[in-house]
């Protein structure tokens, strides 16, 4: 009897050891009045204090799951499990459609994965070794210290009032009229997407977008019964001609395109077609969703305002922001910034789902803002980054032979091969060497990208970063020559 005990080091040895009771007790491996060994006994046979055992005891007596007779000892109570009779069922078969397609979809299922000890590109996650660890402690006692009863009880389902202030400034600053607009927080992207399109009605259940687009949105698109119609892209954005044919021969309920530091081909649309793009959509009047993607990792050239402050005063776009690919993703803080009259809709789905994000998360990373920390830790983490790009673009140009890459900011880069190269057949010769990256095929809308493959680099050493192009490069080379 209690042979199974293990002592885990780092843990109160009480609240162990009154754990593992109540589970001996609730999984019914000691009877219903059953005698308990004395202190003493059982701390001889769990070699620990019988101070420990006493204080453990009494506890579990005060929450009823024992009971002590003076001059007796101690019994285990009758606990309010009953044993009644069981059956199971197969859950599979209970799943609905869109159950079974969250399943379909879901890459984390699906696709290779990067174990341990690997050379991971397939992850475009910042790098957590410069994070501004020092400063988040700081900020959080900072925030705590002021009003931290407010922090851990319930918020609102809007968000952080300071916080949204910050924002609504931060849009200000990328040039986005502000006037007639407010700020919802969510927990980043997924949320805010999802809760758009499974909000709003439109005419048509179908999105255009430029193909590739990012995999969540598509997912997310589908789940919600919604086609899609993916445009090519060009260096310099989504091809114009082709984007005014579909408008001109389908009818769209929305549009979503991510202008800058495109994911996943890291192109960004020039000024230019940022103009004709949103001419065309006020033409067709098709609401456009707008993703913020990475628009603060820019490393050269100048910089080129989001289509939400092309928009001016009008209020047909909705910007989705978040700095989960820049700045501590494991806050899962975003947002929506849009007309005031679809926010305060939006507000009330919010607190029917999930009530709020956490005010906790908030207020830590508006104290991080306030502090002044965010311009200093950007400023270093785009220095290393934008030496990691150049070092993935110059091992890509001497490893890997392929007909085009894309990608001048962000975290990663956009490879697309030869045509007779299989990006899956690819990727299983480098994943049995040690390497993985992102097969391209997730990323189009219809099927496409068998020959393309995405690269993150940024949490990758310079030493992995040029032996895994190299293992990519004679993979493709292997192909090129057959």
């Amino acid at each position: 009897m209690f042979t199974d005990f293990k002592i885990i080091d780092g843990r109160p040895l009480t609240v162990q050891v009154k754990e593992y009771l109540k589970q001996w007790i609730t999984k019914g491996k000691g009877r219903v009045d059953q005698k308990l060994p004395s202190t003493r006994e059982l701390s001889t046979m769990l070699g620990i204090s019988r101070n420990t055992l006493v204080t453990v005891y009494s506890e579990l007596e005060e929450e009823g799951f024992i009971y002590t007779i003076h001059s007796k000892g101690s019994f285990v109570s009758k606990v309010g499990i009953a044993s009644v009779p069981s059956w199971s069922l197969d859950w599979e078969q209970k799943l609905n459609r869109k159950t079974q397609q969250a399943v379909e979809y879901d890459l984390m299922k699906r696709d290779l994965r990067g174990e341990k000890g690997m050379i991971n590109f397939a992850s475009i996650a910042p790098d957590e070794k410069l994070f501004d660890l020092a400063n988040v402690k700081r900020a959080f006692l900072d925030r705590m210290s002021l009003e931290g009863e407010i922090l851990l009880n319930y918020g609102y389902a809007k968000g952080y009032k300071p916080l949204i202030e910050y924002l609504t400034g931060y849009m200000e600053t990328k040039g986005v009229d502000m006037e007639g607009k407010d700020i919802l927080i969510t927990n980043g992207f997924t949320e805010a997407y999802d809760m758009l399109v499974s909000s709003l009605a439109v005419p048509q259940k179908r999105i255009i977008c430029e193909n590739p687009t990012h995999h969540t949105a598509i997912k997310i698109s589908r789940l919600h019964g919604f086609d899609i119609t993916g445009i090519p892209m060009d260096q310099d954005g989504v091809r114009l001609e082709l984007f005014e044919k579909a408008l001109q021969e389908q009818e769209f309920g929305l549009a979503y395109l991510t202008p800058s530091y495109h994911n996943p081909t890291g192109i960004v649309m020039s000024a230019e077609k940022r103009v004709e793009v949103l001419r065309l959509l006020a033409r067709y009047r098709i609401p456009l969703i707008e993703d913020g993607f990475n628009e603060e990792l820019r490393y050269s050239g100048s910089h080129m305002a989001p289509l939400a402050a092309f928009g001016g005063e009008g209020n047909s776009i909705i910007y989705l922001g978040s700095f989960s690919k820049i700045l501590f993703p494991g806050i899962r803080i975003g947002w929506i910034a849009a007309d005031r009259a679809l926010i305060d809709a939006l507000v009330s789905v919010k607190r029917a789902r999930n009530i709020h994000t956490s005010t906790l998360d908030q207020a830590v990373l508006y104290q991080y803002f306030h502090n002044g920390n965010f311009e200093k830790y950007l400023k270093r983490a785009k220095s290393e980054y934008k030496r990691k790009h150049e070092l993935a673009v110059q091992y890509c140009g001497e490893y890997i032979p392929y007909k085009r890459l894309t990608g001048s900011g962000g975290l990663h880069l956009f490879i697309e091969l030869e045509d007779q190269c299989n990006a899956r057949e690819i990727l299983a010769e480098c994943y049995a060497q040690g390497v993985v990256f992102t097969a391209g095929d997730v990323f189009y809308t219809d099927g496409g990208g068998a020959n393309t493959l995405r690269l993150g680099f940024s949490r990758v050493s310079d030493e992995e970063l040029r032996h895994g192009i190299e293992i990519i490069g004679r993979a493709v080379q292997k192909r090129v020559e057959a």
